[in-house]
């Protein structure tokens, strides 16, 4: 088997949280984010620092982290940021190591995701960029509708690798392609991985996939086969973007993703156990069953 070090898994509780239409409360948030933790996911994106109008679902983010037990887990924790209002909180929680901003190249998306144009996004990309290397922490932007977009904004593969290039060139060192409503045809996929990754050799390019249950192995195996080695995914592949259409259309399904690698023969870090229990508890915690207003 390859190395554990050869893929990274980022599990994406907070993608699969954020689009629900009823609040899971914040202790059972707690429980099931501990759980997680103990699984051993390389990267744990387990809330965000947005406006709780947009995403109230994790408007108690701050609060969740503080009860979160670390202990011995070596997983790192990323946060979701909109603005430099922000990534500026996220920063006074030494707890967390990496903040994610969601840069889309669609001018309607951004605008309705972080209320601000794309060029208006690519000041602030610096802008935190900046602020992350004054406090030590690392920031990964989301490249969103990177395969296309629902809005007819004008789109090709070479407006993804254009606006990659420019982010990478503030010195960002991970960026994630990221299928926000979908769509992407497994030749985009392999097409833009193709083209990107060896065309930014210092950056970790990652995969944030949005599919069904009946197309999400050929967007993975083509992302595979362009040497794309990090994967965002969600258990049972909840989630989906609130912001982007009324019809969300899931993470790809962590439990498809580690089966992808078992059959590939490729190690990760994902302790098998803690992997099950994980499994079993978001059934519950993600059933209407357990809202509260």
């Amino acid at each position: 088997m390859t190395g554990t070090n050869s893929v990274e898994l980022v599990e994406c509780p907070r993608d699969a949280m954020q689009g629900l239409h009823h609040y899971i409360p914040a202790e059972m948030k707690v429980e099931y984010l501990n759980q997680l933790l103990r699984a051993g996911f390389n990267t744990l994106d387990f809330g965000s620092f947005v406006s709780p109008k947009a995403i109230p679902q994790l408007r108690d983010t701050a609060e969740v982290l503080a009860k979160l037990d670390r202990g011995a887990s070596s997983t790192s924790l990323l946060a979701i940021v909109a603005n430099e209002r922000g990534a500026k909180e996220a920063l006074s929680f030494s707890e967390i190591d990496f903040l994610g901003f969601p840069f889309s190249i669609s001018e309607t998306f951004q605008r309705r995701n972080t209320n601000s144009s794309i060029a208006e996004s690519l000041i602030t990309v610096q802008n935190m960029q900046n602020l992350c290397l004054q406090h030590n922490r690392q920031l990964v932007v989301y490249i969103s509708m990177a395969f296309g977009n629902p809005y007819n904004d004008p789109w090709e593969p070479a407006l993804a690798l254009e606006w990659s290039t420019r982010i990478a060139e503030m010195g960002v060192q991970t960026i994630a392609l990221a299928d926000t409503v979908g769509i992407a045809s497994e030749s985009v996929v392999s097409a833009l991985f193709k083209e990107l990754i060896p065309s930014l050799p210092k950056v970790k390019v990652g995969a944030h996939l949005h599919c069904t249950p009946y197309n999400w192995e050929g967007k993975l195996q083509a992302a595979w086969d362009a040497g794309c080695r990090r994967f965002d995914s969600a258990i049972r592949g909840f989630g989906g973007c609130p912001m982007a259409e009324d019809e969300l259309v899931g993470n790809l399904a962590t439990e498809n993703l580690l089966a992808f690698l078992d059959k590939k023969e490729v190690s990760h870090s994902v302790n098998r156990e803690e992997f099950t229990k994980s499994w079993n508890m978001a059934a519950a915690v993600f059933s209407p069953e357990a809202a509260t207003s």
